[in-house]
């Protein structure tokens, strides 16, 4: 461990006893959380890493070490996911005894995949660039697996603490975001190491970040295609939502939005008008009179493309039980119904209860019917006289799962993201939300358009650089041209390969590094 400003820190973190251990990380773990969006204070992550490994790797005992690196863990995906009580303080009359328990209880599932990779690391790596390696190496499998684990939830991945803009995370379009992870988890235990080889490192590191985003970014983005783009941001609080009182109102409120949206008539190609998730308070696939009347606020050609409900009772047997998706539509100025595409990927607990027979718990989202999945990622396509590339369509938090956006073998012109980050109020959920979007357009290469209720709703060209946005709890719409797909990048062509391949080559550098540090050791004995 090298001497500087972090010595004394580090040696005190390493005398804390019992308690104070777990305790002391699940604070710095909380601190880490600072880093993810919207704050971004990534140097944080230089004091909350080092604080990790030095906590964990000085217990005593492996099962003290785990719990350490459990707490550290709890502490940073408690302090990373306070938002979710939000979406329970909605409904507070039927959810707000789950408050104190559900953030908890996730977090501590969460923080068993940092509690592993800390002790393996800190178990069978010596100090230094052997310990830190495999850290890297570890935590990009940890995230790679939450990503999985359980239907997955891969939110708060690390490498999203640089999408504060688009030049910090031009690497993702070869590496992922996982990827980014690994580089982030070896800068941020960059305090641990030797002065000079952390200098070299960091400088290292940091010059090659320079160097791909210049060149990702320093030639001229291609003319924006013909397709002009209007995102209506409703801006409906998710406490008045699907009162039936007020339905009227706020399919009122989407046309006339959409209306003003578009005069004067200033675009002569395409127009795809966007409504957010279950934007429509009716069933769009199957309600003729309000498809026609949203359809009668277009001009003739163009396509409004709205998230909505839809419902379906079989008809095998009677008194079947209804089945109802999360669903969006293509529809035209006539009426007519162009497209559908119903959510595939679902959330736990919100739109459907796992284990039900076991679990009598009723769904946040209201009616405690759970939704169908749709049949999975597919291709939106338009009828050609509309004139729309085809999308790929991504409701809600499908949008957070890397490699997992569009059609097996399909590559399509833009990525196109409804949502309703409502249930999360003022919170860093929405920011989150919108950085992990970004990260998407930047890792496939592909423009993407997001849809969302009270906001963050944005434009993102194939680099990731802002084309447009609309903050939160704000009302009105963003115009703007779709912007052109650029070349497939290389995570697109290969997914999630590149970055486990990272986590590969950082595993076995820390064998390597650990087998020569051993060898050293041998000569000095002789």
């Amino acid at each position: 461990m090298r001497a500087g400003p972090w010595a004394s820190l580090l040696a005190h973190l390493a005398g804390r006893r019992g308690w104070r251990a777990p305790v002391t990380a699940a604070a710095f773990g909380a601190l880490a959380a600072a880093a993810l969006p919207p704050l971004h204070l990534v140097p944080l992550l230089l004091v909350a890493f080092p604080a990790l490994v030095v906590l964990v790797g000085s217990r005593p005992t492996s099962g003290g070490a785990f719990l350490t690196g459990w707490a550290w863990g709890f502490g940073h995906f408690v302090a990373g996911l306070y938002w979710i009580s939000n979406a329970l303080l909605t409904e507070a009359e039927r959810f707000a005894w789950l408050v104190p328990l559900a953030v908890p209880a996730i977090s501590a599932l969460l923080a068993l995949f940092i509690a592993g990779p800390a002790l393996v690391a800190c178990r069978f790596f010596p100090e230094g660039w052997p310990r830190v390696l495999a850290l890297a190496a570890l935590w990009t499998g940890g995230e790679l697996a939450r990503g999985v684990v359980l239907t997955g939830f891969p939110w708060n991945l690390l490498g999203t603490v640089w999408a504060f803009g688009a030049f910090p995370v031009q690497g993702a379009a070869w590496i992922g975001t996982h990827g980014l992870s690994a580089l982030t988890v070896i800068l941020a235990c960059l305090p641990l190491l030797p002065r000079r080889s952390a200098l070299a490192a960091g400088g290292g590191l940091i010059t090659a970040g320079v160097v791909v985003g210049l060149v990702r970014l320093w030639p001229e983005e291609p003319p924006a295609g013909p397709v002009a783009i209007r995102i209506v941001q409703g801006n409906i609080a998710q406490a008045h939502k699907w009162r039936d009182e007020l339905r009227a109102a706020h399919f009122r409120r989407y046309l006339q939005l959409t209306a003003a949206a578009l005069e004067p008539a200033e675009d002569a190609g395409p127009i795809v008008v966007i409504w957010p998730e279950t934007a429509s308070p009716y069933f769009l696939d199957s309600d003729e009179t309000a498809r026609v009347f949203a359809g009668s606020v277009l001009r003739e050609g163009a396509v409004l493309i709205a998230g909505t409900v839809r419902l379906e009772r079989s008809v095998a047997a009677e008194g079947a039980p209804l089945r109802i998706w999360n669903s969006l539509v293509a529809i035209g100025s006539d009426g007519a119904l162009l497209g559908l595409y119903d959510k595939h990927h679902l959330v736990p607990f919100g739109e459907y209860v796992p284990l039900r027979s076991v679990l009598p718990i009723e769904t946040v989202v209201p009616g405690n019917i759970d939704f169908s999945a749709g049949p999975g990622p597919a291709t939106l396509r338009l009828p050609d006289a509309f004139g729309v590339p085809p999308a790929s369509p991504l409701i809600c938090y499908e949008v957070i799962f890397p490699a997992r956006v569009t059609e097996r073998g399909v590559r399509p012109a833009w990525l196109l993201n409804l949502t309703n980050d409502a249930w999360f109020g003022v919170s860093s959920g929405p920011y989150q939300h919108l950085a992990a979007a970004r990260m998407r357009a930047v890792e496939e290469g592909l423009p993407l358009v997001r849809a969302a209720n009270t906001g963050v709703s944005a434009v993102f060209d194939a680099r990731g650089r802002t084309v447009a946005r609309l903050g939160l709890n704000r009302t009105g719409v963003i115009a703007a041209p779709l912007p052109a797909a650029w070349e497939r990048t290389p995570f697109a062509r290969f997914g999630l390969g590149l970055p486990a391949a990272v986590a590969v080559l950082c595993l076995a550098g820390a064998v390597v590094v650990r087998r020569f540090c051993t060898d050293l050791r041998g000569l000095s004995d002789l």
